[in-house]
């Protein structure tokens, strides 16, 4: 199979039978091998419905509907898991993403040995304020953040080759730094296509200002996570290896003085009474913590590493 094509949706029932026809066109004309995976995210109108007509009227189509929203990442996730093509194309269901793009990102992987290909939205149909100015800031953050020099982290389409997304796990919201994951995991060769960018036909975003919140905390967790995600005792076991010496070594002198001036008859003051004594107790403390955190976190690492974070409700094709 050439490409797998995965669309992660939520309440896109508008859409959902032109972009199916848009894509097939595509794929029939450039005489490739495919399958389109929908991953119904939750939707509460009819896009189940029209996924199931699509399936039982074309083999190409399959689908995955989840129990309740989980998120774009964790429905991503699941068609990663299921893309048999050797390219895998991931787009928005809302049209706004354009399936002509499909076989240059296709021939970009192929020929030119990326192992990713991110769109890049150059020119956007969308809000100014709510999310032009917003996704720049973003974008920015993310650049110095990751050391990936992309304009567009955000962009629902982008190419992979197949063995990259079998190597990543994309949870919480990291739909948005799956190049940065890649780029943890080794695929270093990751390039940038301007793309076309439409105007949303029917409904509504689904998201809000917030995701841009929510974007910024991410970024922060995946800069922690790109140095110490596999290794956590390295980050907490260094700190509170230091923080417990620290204390330990400043009980140590607090005693110590006390000791001398009990044995040449100097007067002194209870070892309660010195500020030092509760510096040097609280050190001792956090510093043993935070070891602790540590372990705890190899230990999850070790125990979760095939965690799913989803429930299938019903599936076709499959």
């Amino acid at each position: 199979m050439n490409i797998s094509v995965v669309i992660p949706l939520l309440n896109e029932e508008e859409s959902l039978q032109e972009l199916y026809d848009w894509i097939a066109s595509v794929m029939q004309s450039n005489q490739f091998l495919y399958e389109i995976i929908f991953i119904d995210d939750g939707s509460t109108d009819n896009s189940w419905k029209i996924i199931t007509e699509l399936a039982r009227t074309h083999t190409s189509v399959k689908g995955i509907r989840f129990q309740k929203n989980y998120g774009k990442s964790q429905a991503l996730d699941a068609g990663f898991n299921l893309a048999k093509g050797d390219v895998v194309i991931t787009m928005d269901a809302d049209l706004q993403d354009n399936p002509e793009e499909i076989p240059e990102l296709y021939k970009l992987i192929i020929t030119s040995d990326f192992d990713l290909i991110s769109g890049w939205k150059k020119k956007r149909y969308d809000n100014v304020i709510t999310k032009n100015i917003p996704s720049k800031l973003f974008n920015w953050a993310a650049r110095k953040t990751s050391g990936l020099k992309l304009n567009d982290f955000n962009c629902g389409l982008k190419a992979y080759k197949n063995e990259v997304i079998k190597s990543i796990k994309v949870s919480g919201e990291m739909h948005r730094y799956i190049p940065v994951l890649a780029k943890n995991e080794g695929y270093e060769k990751i390039g940038e296509k301007v793309v076309k960018h439409q105007a949303r036909k029917y409904g509504e975003t689904k998201f809000g200002m917030d995701r841009f919140v929510n974007g910024f905390l991410d970024l922060i967790t995946i800069s922690f996570l790109s140095k110490f995600g596999k290794r956590p005792m390295h980050f907490f076991g260094l700190w509170g290896t230091l923080m417990f010496l620290f204390g330990f070594l400043s009980a140590f002198f607090i005693g110590a003085m006390k000791l001398y001036r009990v044995a040449y008859h100097i007067k002194t003051i209870l070892i309660t009474d010195n500020p030092w004594f509760f510096i040097a107790l609280t050190a001792m403390i956090l510093g043993t913590l935070l070891f602790l955190a540590g372990f705890l976190g190899e230990m999850i690492i070790k125990n979760n590493l095939n965690q799913k974070y989803y429930t299938i409700k019903e599936s076709v094709n499959l």
